[in-house]
C-alpha cells in the first residue's frame, strides 16, 4: 500500500502543468453560435469568443456581439473566463456583411460603438468593437451611437426586446403569457 501511494506521488510530481491555449479561433463553415445554434459566417455584423477554464478545445461563439456580453453578465457563468474576442470591424477588409474570420481583437482593450443604427446578425441593435478608437469615432459619426468599454456597455443596449412592449413585460414573459393563453 506504501509503495502505491509513493509511486502516485513520484507521478503525479513529474506531471507538468499544461496550460489552456486562448488564442483566438477563426471561424469557419462549421462554427456555431453558443445561443442560436447557427453558422455564424451566413450572419452580417461582429462576433465574439470566449475561451472558459477548463473546457479546452473550441471556444463559445457568439453571432452578436450583445450575446456575448449578455453571456458574460449570466449569473449561471460556471467557469472562469480566460480569454473574450471581438471581431474588429477596423480592421482591413471588414465590412457588416463580412466581418472577417480571423480579425480578433480582445475584448477588453475594444472601443464599443453604442446606440448606433448598427443590426446585428440576428436582427436586433448591435455593439460595434474597434481596436482603434479613431475608427470607432468615425463609425459613430456615420451611424449614431457612443463609445465606451467593455465594462461601460449599459445593460439596455444588450437588451432585444422590442421597444413598442408594455412596460415591464419583457419578450420571456410575453411568450409566455401567449402560451398560456393559446
Amino acid at each position: 500500500m506504501k509503495r502505491t501511494l509513493l509511486f502516485a506521488l513520484m507521478l503525479a510530481g513529474c506531471q507538468e502543468d499544461v496550460t489552456q491555449n486562448t488564442d483566438p479561433v477563426p471561424l469557419t463553415a462549421e462554427t456555431l453560435g453558443h445561443f442560436c445554434q447557427m453558422n455564424l459566417l451566413e450572419h452580417e455584423g461582429p462576433k465574439g469568443q470566449v475561451h472558459l477554464d477548463g473546457l479546452p478545445g473550441a471556444p463559445l461563439f457568439f453571432s452578436q456581439v450583445s450575446d456575448l456580453v449578455t453571456y458574460l453578465r449570466l449569473p449561471e457563468q460556471s467557469n472562469p473566463v480566460l480569454a473574450i474576442y471581438v471581431s474588429d470591424m477596423g480592421a482591413g477588409g471588414a465590412t457588416w456583411a463580412e466581418p472577417g474570420a480571423a480579425n480578433w481583437i480582445d475584448a477588453q482593450t475594444a472601443t464599443y460603438v453604442v446606440g448606433s443604427d448598427a443590426i446585428g446578425g440576428m436582427g436586433a441593435p448591435e455593439l460595434v468593437p474597434f481596436a482603434d478608437a479613431v475608427k470607432a469615432e468615425a463609425f459613430a459619426a456615420l451611424h449614431g451611437g457612443t463609445l465606451v468599454g467593455l465594462e461601460a456597455i449599459p445593460d439596455p443596449a444588450l437588451s432585444t426586446v422590442d421597444a413598442a412592449e408594455p412596460e415591464g413585460e419583457d419578450d420571456y414573459a410575453r411568450r409566455l403569457k401567449s402560451l398560456s393563453e393559446g
